[in-house]
């Protein structure tokens, strides 16, 4: 008769038991993550989802606009401490109607060689809180620009005001 051989099982690990439990809640707790963001109706926040809040421009606006001044226009290049290019337009806006002024919004329009636009946009010339610009008054103002597109032209923007915010309701 053959004899059979018993091949002894005790230098080979065993499994502890308890261990797979926390392999099975950290896969739980990811499951649960992912289901919370991804629940239908929950609210999401992207940058096209944001809506800019601009000055108003009613029939009131357009008819003072022109009484608007910007002159002495100038700009200027530099780089910044993050080495990036830094393009500023200065100015001077004076207010030649009868009313007192919280805050005045422009258009820049960047062009290529071609003259077609590459860049627009609105800017709010007075930081707020900015006293009231009165009737006759002056005031200095800078916007600058970080990212404009490498086929601009290189020239001075189109400035068109585009809202304006009275001190007071009209």
């Amino acid at each position: 008769m053959p004899e059979t051989l018993h091949k002894e099982t005790l230098d080979q690990p065993q499994p502890k038991p308890g261990r797979s439990w926390i392999l099975w809640m950290g896969a739980a707790t990811i499951a649960i993550a992912l289901i919370i963001l991804m629940w239908p109706g929950t609210e999401r926040h992207s940058a096209t989802a944001t809506r800019e809040v601009h000055l108003p421009f009613g029939a009131a606006e357009q008819a003072y606009a022109p009484k608007l001044l910007i002159e002495n226009l100038t700009m200027s290049r530099a780089e910044n401490f993050l080495n990036q290019e830094v393009t500023t337009i200065s100015g001077r806006l004076t207010n030649g109607g009868g009313l007192p002024l919280a805050n005045v919004e422009v258009n820049l329009e960047f062009s290529d060689q071609f003259g077609q636009n590459v860049l627009r946009e609105s800017r709010s010339l007075f930081l707020q809180p900015a006293p009231p610009l009165g009737p006759g008054e002056g005031r200095n103002f800078e916007v600058s620009f970080e990212h404009i597109p490498y086929t601009w032209n290189v020239q001075q923007p189109r400035l068109t005001v585009s809202g304006i915010l009275f001190t007071y309701n009209k």
